[in-house]
């Protein structure tokens, strides 16, 4: 099952695939297009590992919000979020508690086409269409602020989307100005590929998946663990993401490292 184009504005180019049509391919989604599945399918050929990468990460983002809604957090800002389909934030959160509340922020306006027609019916969502590393503007977003209450605890994640950024576009800055913005009890939740990654066929695959014109960076562990400045890391702190607190035993291993850190004080 894939979405049928009538249902999508002309912003939906079909004739070019989507970094993140192509993520929800590997996902095993439905949001998705016959060019997405090819180029999916060029990343699997250069790098085998890249579909265990997407479902580690996709596993690794369930632990994370049950951990944070069992922490009592019934809030999340989820950035770069990608289509929220799939077993998404929502999904897993309202799953537990259907109270919770979940904003999506991502610039693509594809993800917004999607996204808007998967959000359509399901309350206490919100989907917007604003560039995550200007932390301001999202924070005011008026979406955002009815959806969210930043008095209470907010879970934060940026899940396998910072490695789009680039050293330039100072991510540590965003991320300080959200923490900055944040109730003391909030959490980020992050992921990144690895920079140490012994992984074949990573710069063939990165040479795939810019033909989305999205180019991933790696960044090493002690660059993912700075990322956390200002928040106390949970156990067992930032370590590849099948390691972080694993639900079943003999989970295969990804290139990408993750962790959760909590905001402690003002």
């Amino acid at each position: 099952m894939v979405d049928r184009e009538v249902e999508l504005p002309p912003i939906v180019d079909l004739t070019k695939p989507n970094d993140a049509r192509v993520y929800d391919y590997l996902l095993g989604g439905a949001h998705n297009f016959a060019v997405d599945r090819e180029l999916a399918k060029q990343a699997v050929a250069a790098m085998p590992i890249i579909r265990q990468v997407a479902l580690s990460n996709r596993a690794f983002m369930h632990r994370v919000v049950r951990v944070c809604v069992q922490a009592g957090v019934r809030q999340f800002l989820d950035l770069g979020s990608g289509i929220p389909g799939v077993g998404n934030v929502h999904e897993v959160a309202q799953a537990v508690d259907p109270r919770c509340k979940v904003a999506y922020v991502d610039i693509d306006p594809v993800v917004h086409a999607h996204g808007q027609l998967i959000l359509a019916d399901t309350p206490n969502t919100a989907l917007i269409h604003a560039d995550m590393l200007d932390a301001p503007a999202v924070l005011r977003h008026s979406a955002v602020r009815g959806l969210l209450d930043f008095d209470e605890p907010i879970a934060v994640l940026a899940l396998l989307s910072l490695h789009f950024v680039p050293d330039e576009r100072d991510p540590e800055g965003a991320l300080a100005t959200y923490r900055d913005a944040l109730a003391v009890g909030s959490l980020l939740g992050l992921s990144h590929p690895a920079g140490d990654t012994t992984a074949a066929g990573v710069s063939e695959a990165i040479d795939v998946f810019s033909q989305g014109h999205l180019v991933p960076v790696a960044r090493d562990w002690r660059r993912l663990t700075g990322f956390f400045g200002g928040f106390e890391l949970l156990e067992p702190g930032v370590t590849r993401v099948p390691r972080w607190r694993p639900d079943r035993e003999g989970a295969e291993d990804a290139p990408v490292n993750g962790g959760l850190g909590v905001k402690t004080s003002r």
